[in-house]
């Protein structure tokens, strides 16, 4: 019996790989086994990710920096990617950022970063797969990373440009899955919720923030190691060969409270 999960033969483009969810993302297509195209600004850290996952799952990874915000670096990515493996199937828009401040102290240039990073990153990245393997392939697995906070407000940690911009995201899935559905693209969007990270660990393990999670949290704890794995290989994989347009929470119920 076929393995509909199975990836071998893919290429999977990740950004924002350099560390955290990223990186779980890329090890779990890469344990499919996907070829991967890594990308990030810092690219010491690439070449530590790349040395890792092939160590590990026997795959080729090609790491590539790039700034997401840079539509000509983008381009030139994504050309570079075609030139080594022929074709991209797979984009995992993983890059983003976050500004935290209350709404009206906010600054122009807060707002504008998180829409390059965010939002305008993720529509350079899609655009320039789309058009040059994609489409022409026929065949191709979109997966935008947004959040929870792209669904809903929250109380506790006022980021306005994160939400509008998530918010962005979710709604641009749908635009992109309604467009691209007749070239064979599913174009998804997953939302995680609160998972520790580098960037996220100080605030996530202070006592009142962890207070605050097992309040709002249906599952009373925070996402852990592994648990956006079977999402990102579910959309990534044949098993998902009619599903597009969707917004995946994976953030232990917060959203439906």
């Amino acid at each position: 019996m076929k393995d509909i999960f199975d990836l071998k033969g893919r290429v999977a483009l990740i950004t924002g790989c350099s560390g955290g969810l990223g990186v779980q993302m890329a090890k779990a297509l890469a344990a499919k086994g996907a070829d991967l195209v890594i990308v990030a600004r810092r690219y010491e850290k690439l070449i530590e990710v790349k040395t890792a996952i092939e160590a590990e799952y026997g795959v080729k990874v090609l790491p590539l920096q790039c700034d997401i915000t840079s539509t000509d670096g983008v381009d030139e990515m994504v050309d570079e990617a075609m030139m080594i493996f022929g074709r991209v199937d797979i984009v995992v828009n993983n890059a983003g950022t976050g500004a935290v401040a209350p709404a009206e102290d906010i600054t122009d240039a807060q707002f504008e970063n998180e829409m390059q990073v965010d939002l305008f990153g993720t529509f350079r990245v899609a655009r320039a797969v789309a058009k040059k393997s994609m489409i022409p392939n026929g065949y191709g697995r979109v997966i935008n990373i947004a959040s929870m906070y792209g669904l809903v407000g929250n109380k506790i940690a006022p980021a306005s440009p994160y939400h509008a911009a998530k918010g962005g995201v979710v709604n641009l899935t749908r635009a992109l899955a309604a467009e691209w559905g007749k070239h064979g693209i599913t174009v998804n969007t997953i939302c995680p919720g609160y998972f520790i990270t580098p960037l996220t660990k100080e605030t996530l393990e202070s006592d009142f923030f962890a207070q605050y999670a097992k309040t709002v949290i249906p599952m009373e704890r925070y996402g852990q190691e592994g648990e956006l794995d079977s999402a990102v290989v579910f959309l990534a994989s044949d098993a998902s060969t009619y599903v597009t347009g969707v917004a995946l929470p994976v953030d232990g119920g917060y959203t439906c409270v």
